[in-house]
């Protein structure tokens, strides 16, 4: 069947507001802050036959575009094979197994079968990120663990709906395993009514324009998906480009882990080649191969944002060279970073290989973490539990034509962070301030964006907090002669003595007692560019508005800054910047 535009572009457009519609219906109806002020979720629609991504919300968290296809794909097969029980109208499956194409155990997905005369004709499926799924820490982000176990409760795919009725035995095993269990059946309730919404909003574009028409607008959508992305390939000189990136640490071992990756233009393909990289480790900073892969297709994502949201875009992504490394983790690996940490250490490295052929694509290194902080405790003003679970932003890398944005989302979605006053108001803390992390910016022509600087407080009560972050002894990577951005902090204030983590931002169980406090400064972006390339006047700005010193403006771009009020120097600029 041959579509018109017209016709072609509406149902896409109508793919994509059903999903829209699931991500709205899920965060309204969501009683976590993460998921109802963060938007750490993301709904989307995959084939029935293989589990290939059709459409996913715009609001939707960007790995879990590859993610959710791999999970939804290992579901079909394990139905076919009798390994999952097979599905009937108004089933709803759960699953957050890593190792079936998921990311952490906070991950939690749901996939409803979607019928149309008494056939499945797509799944849909969402991801909605849990504050808690038990383990030996709140927040299921342990930064020692060494066994998956210790993450928290693992869950193959089972009906937790059996023809639209809540299973009460699976729910209560659920429960049972987890902190602050009677908060979680508000999640539960609303990820299962999001894809009824989508159900809802599926049929009525399908009774509007017919089966048939969907079905090859949907194939049409994939074919044109992977002919615009080998068109931007095709920009691409021929040749391999090669990078590093680095995390810090594993959580266990003070030493680094190494990303190495060759991408190399092949026709109008475009191959990634992880050999060489490091090993499995011990601690939980390992990537099951799911949340690798979908790395990389977002940060091509990043750099050629032209392509729609559908299985096509991947079909010219080859990746090759995981197995053995700790990009390709296997049972029981731990994995609680792998997803917001290691995921955008990966799209680091692609965005460091890329910006030598396509430069004015390209940026220099983001803050490239999520700036995960969990508080545990008892808060005894409400006599209840509570799990606090906090993502951060940070600095964009600058880039050919602007500097990078301060306190941007990270990489892998597009997630933020909840307001301070719902997090006062759920939890017994205090932000004492919420600002930038002034300085954190790589110096650069364009500099990088600037951190998030904040300290809080605990209230009352005891609790412990634990940390799963990065870039705390690396910065961001500067690139074509900038600077890197400024490295994470994390400092602990116990009875007003400070401490830092060995591990720099990972650590777990560090007691809290009311007046103790942490203090977070994320990182800022790498810088683009030659920093005394930098106009006089863009650092002169950057002084005036407290972001830089004049200190760091003579030693970083080259600019003498003199007088009061402040003015550029420029015959000493000259002399300096000539030297």
């Amino acid at each position: 069947m041959k579509l018109d535009p017209i016709t072609l572009s509406v149902i896409q457009a109508g793919l994509q507001q059903v999903c829209d519609e699931m991500d709205l219906t899920f965060s309204r109806a969501a009683f976590s802050p993460v998921i109802a002020e963060a938007n750490d979720r993301s709904d989307g629609i995959y084939a029935a036959d293989d589990g290939s991504l059709i459409a996913q919300g715009a609001g939707g968290l960007p790995v879990f575009v590859g993610t959710m296809q791999y999970s939804t794909r290992t579901l079909i097969s394990m139905i076919a094979d009798g390994r999952a029980a097979a599905p009937q109208p108004g089933d709803i499956y759960i699953v957050n197994d890593p190792y079936l194409g998921g990311t952490h155990l906070m991950d939690v997905r749901f996939a409803r079968p979607f019928y149309r005369n008494d056939k499945i004709f797509c799944w849909l499926s969402n991801t909605g990120h849990w504050p808690d799924t038990g383990g030996v820490v709140p927040g299921g982000f342990s930064a020692s663990a060494t066994a998956v176990e210790q993450e928290g409760l693992r869950l193959p795919p089972v009906r937790l709906f059996k023809q639209g009725k809540l299973d009460a035995e699976i729910m209560a095993i659920i429960s049972s395993n987890i902190r602050v269990a009677d908060q979680r059946i508000g999640d539960v309730k609303a990820q299962a009514a999001a894809l009824m919404v989508g159900e809802d909003r599926l049929n009525a574009l399908m009774d509007r324009y017919g089966d048939a028409t969907v079905t090859a607008a949907i194939a049409e959508l994939r074919q044109r998906a992977a002919q615009q992305m080998r068109a931007f390939i095709a920009d691409i000189p021929p040749g391999s480009y090669r990078a590093s990136a680095w995390i810090d640490s594993d959580g266990v071992v003070n030493e680094p882990l190494e990303i190495r990756l060759s991408v190399t233009r092949e026709g109008d393909d475009l191959a990634f080649d992880f050999s060489g990289s490091s090993p499995p480790c011990r601690g939980p900073m390992n990537s099951v191969r799911a949340t690798t892969l979908s790395a990389v297709y977002l940060a091509m994502r990043h750099i050629f944002p032209e392509v729609p949201m559908s299985a096509g875009a991947f079909e010219p992504l080859r990746v090759t060279g995981i197995k053995g490394t700790f990009l390709d983790a296997q049972y029981p690996r731990p994995v609680s970073g792998c997803a917001a940490e290691v995921s955008q250490r990966v799209a680091e490295a692609v965005f460091a290989a890329l910006v030598e052929p396509l430069p004015e694509r390209v940026t220099a290194a983001p803050a490239g973490t999520s700036g995960n902080f969990a508080l545990g405790g008892h808060d005894p003003a409400r006599g209840r539990d509570f799990v606090m679970y906090q993502i951060s932003g940070g600095g964009y890398g600058g880039n050919a034509d602007h500097d990078g944005l301060s306190n941007g989302c990270s990489t892998i979605g597009i997630s933020k962070a909840p307001p301070v006053e719902i997090m006062e108001q759920a939890f017994p803390v205090l932000y004492h301030h919420y600002a930038l992390h002034e300085g954190s910016g790589g110096a650069g022509r364009h500099r990088g964006g600037f951190g998030l600087d904040y300290l809080l407080e605990l209230r009352r009560g005891a609790a412990t907090a634990s940390f799963v972050m990065d870039h705390g002894r690396f910065g961001p990577q500067g690139v074509r002669g900038g600077g890197d951005g400024g490295v994470n902090r994390v400092t602990v204030w116990q009875s007003g003595r400070p401490y830092t983590p060995e591990h720099l931002s990972k650590e777990q169980d560090i007691p809290l007692l009311p007046g103790d406090r942490v203090h977070v400064r994320t990182p800022g972006g790498g810088g683009y560019g030659d920093p005394r390339q930098r106009p006089p006047e863009a650092v002169l700005e950057d002084v005036m508005m407290e972001r830089y010193t004049t200190a760091q403006a003579h030693d970083l771009f080259g600019v003498v800054l003199t007088g009061t009020p402040l003015t550029v120097d420029r015959a000493a600029t000259d002399v300096l910047r000539a030297s």
